[in-house]
């Protein structure tokens, strides 16, 4: 998911219209997003800076909650921390009223969130890049998880999405 320092730079731009209105799809029932605090530090303030951009409007307007052992207070927009269990966090936000979650996190944060068994669905967006080493979303797992293809779609801009929903025992 990221290169070996964090990079991001293989990221394929230029969406076309048809991914936009797939994440369009897919965000508009979200009201709150789920980050882990390294990748909340970058994420948060980016959107900030870029208000006109597509999708601004949903990334700044959501309440995010930041997952945290070190911060104590929140100095950014419509944030929260969650500094306590990440299973007794994540299920608290599940059962409360409203929207959708969504997770935008780092590959620690995810691999825990998986590795609970905390991930509903999984949105996997595979760009036309090999990166051969770095972060891996599902390198902290201790077992393998079997998944269950949702459905596979292809884009324009070269990147295809794979939906999955765990297989539950």
């Amino acid at each position: 998911m990221a290169g070996p320092n964090g990079e991001m730079d293989w990221l394929t731009f230029g969406w076309t219209t048809d991914i936009g209105q797939y994440v369009t799809a897919l965000t508009e029932p979200v009201d709150t997003i789920l980050l882990g605090r390294k990748l909340a530090q970058g994420f948060i303030p980016h959107w900030a800076s870029i208000p006109e951009a597509p999708g601004a409007d949903k990334m700044n307007g959501s309440k995010k909650v930041v997952f945290t052992k070190t911060l104590t207070e929140s100095v950014l927009d419509h944030t929260v921390l969650a500094t306590g269990d990440l299973a007794t966090e994540v299920n608290a936000l599940k059962n409360q009223p409203g929207g959708d979650l969504i997770v935008y996190g780092g590959g620690t944060f995810v691999s825990s969130l998986i590795d609970a068994g905390l991930i509903n669905e999984f949105h996997l967006f595979i760009n036309p890049a090999a990166l051969g080493n770095g972060m891996a979303i599902f390198g902290g797992l201790d077992t393998t998880r079997q998944l269950t293809l949702v459905q596979a779609k292809a884009f324009d801009c070269g990147i295809v999405v794979l939906q999955y929903k765990p297989k539950r025992d």
